[in-house]
């Protein structure tokens, strides 16, 4: 019988390996358990339970700042989405400003990558 090869990513920075698919589950098992599972109960009727699985806080509401690109002026700080949104309705492209997020594990204020801008400026153009 042939054996079945897969791509194997789980490497240090180094690319990707072919290797055969009893190496990959195996390697998969005997790895420390890093990724955390949720499982979700399901109803009788077929629908999920509400209630979460896991034993973690609910997360608060992302924070954003929003500055002036040319000018550096703080046009927002600590707000929530929807006010950037509405404050980057009048922007032109999203060159016009830069958008950063809270990031609660002490790291401070990390921008947000242009594609999350051109989303943040898609969302303001359909309101």
């Amino acid at each position: 019988m042939a054996k079945i090869w897969v791509l194997d990513t789980e490497t240090k920075g180094t690319g990707a390996e072919m290797v055969p698919l009893e190496r990959a589950l195996r390697g998969k098992r005997s790895a420390p358990a890093r990724e955390r599972v949720r499982v979700v109960k399901r109803q009788p009727d077929g629908s999920a339970d509400k209630t979460p699985a896991t034993d973690e806080p609910a997360r608060a509401p992302r924070r954003f700042k929003l500055k002036h690109a040319l000018s550096g002026q703080v046009l927002a700080e600590d707000t929530g989405v929807g006010e950037i949104v509405g404050l980057m309705r009048g922007m032109r492209s999203v060159a016009d400003a830069r958008v950063s997020v809270w990031e609660p594990d002490a790291r401070g204020w990390r921008p947000l990558s242009l594609r999350e801008q051109q989303l943040l400026l898609a969302r303001a153009r359909e309101a």
